[in-house]
């Protein structure tokens, strides 16, 4: 399958999520899971941090968990922040947790790419989202991100209107 998504899709995503399981956040300062994780709390967002070598620990505040089975939902979102080969993993777990959390998207990070657990989330009834960064879309959709040519391939000074006029975003 394509990781190309209509903008559409992205920003329903964005405006309909209020929790997010992110599996793989990282303590770590200089990780891109911690600096996601940072930018997304800051956007109101709830964020559980699910990572086995960090559980019972904080990560910006929020408790960690060893496992999405250990999660207390609802959540609406997992986030793979993990290798491609390790996605069909959590997306089993996801799966096996979907209705007791409430789960409705599985997103993998820039550079998660696995055919096997897009399918079978499918399958299940979740919406799939590969190579894409939350973080990077919220920006670009809601206007953030100062350059408007991100992902469009060409350069101006029109806002996006994804998230309504003027490029806010409201989520209900």
């Amino acid at each position: 399958m394509p990781t190309t998504y209509p903008d559409s899709l992205i920003a329903r995503i964005l405006r309909s999520v209020k929790t997010i399981a992110m599996v793989g956040a990282s303590p770590n300062q200089v990780r891109p899971s911690y600096f996601a994780m940072k930018y997304l709390l800051d956007k109101g967002f709830k964020i559980i941090p699910v990572n086995p070598g960090q559980a019972g620990k904080e990560i910006l505040g929020q408790k960690v968990y060893a496992t999405l089975s250990d999660v207390p939902g609802p959540v609406d979102m997992v986030d793979i922040s993990r290798a491609s080969d390790a996605a069909l993993g959590v997306t089993d777990e996801a799966i096996a947790n979907k209705d007791r959390l409430g789960l409705k998207v599985v997103w993998m990070q820039l550079g998660v790419v696995n055919e096997d657990a897009e399918k079978r989330a499918g399958a299940a009834g979740l919406t799939v989202i590969m190579n894409r960064c939350p973080k990077i879309e919220y920006g670009r959709l809601s206007g953030e991100i100062g350059w408007y040519g991100v992902n469009r391939r060409t350069i101006d000074n029109r806002k996006p209107h994804a998230f309504n006029k003027g490029g806010s975003l409201t989520r209900g």
